[in-house]
């Protein structure tokens, strides 16, 4: 699993034209589902996700996660990040979890980030989506079982 987490203001992702989930305040997750995830590992990271603290305290210090601040997340299916890039010019995928596994398992992940505190927005899974991101701080960070 792979994620790039952005502490946002506000964002959206639209399909055809059509905003198809959008939130305030929160955060914004980029999934990439791989070939040797499992559930428990989907479970893992969106726990991660709902309890980082990276939201400023009264002091400005990065002391409270998303649902501490009732925060919201928007999260998004992206198989590129798992695009191999060291041979060639074109990424290769082979890393990536096949279509009907990687769904299955984002969809354990959004689940798992619905039994927390905070509304959560998605796009569609396998759809071209624009993503608009307006990033906080900026704050970004990489996560997943690659990254620890």
């Amino acid at each position: 699993m792979r994620i790039v987490l952005q502490r946002v203001s506000h964002a959206r992702v639209t399909v055809a034209e059509q905003v198809v989930g959008a939130i305030g305040p929160g955060l914004v997750l980029l999934v990439g589902v791989g070939e040797k995830d499992d559930e428990s590992e989907m479970k893992f990271w969106a726990q991660k996700c709902l309890n980082l603290r990276i939201f400023a305290d009264e002091a400005g210090k990065m002391n409270h996660s998303v649902q501490e601040v009732h925060g919201e997340i928007l999260a998004i299916s992206q198989f590129t990040l798992f695009g191999q890039c060291r041979k060639g010019r074109r990424p290769g995928f082979s890393s990536a979890a096949e279509p009907i596994l990687a769904k299955s398992l984002y969809e354990t992940f959004v689940t798992a980030l619905q039994a927390g505190s905070c509304r959560v927005a998605n796009g569609i899974f396998q759809a071209h989506m624009q993503v608009d991101i307006h990033n906080d701080g900026p704050v970004t960070l990489l996560l997943g079982s690659d990254f620890t």
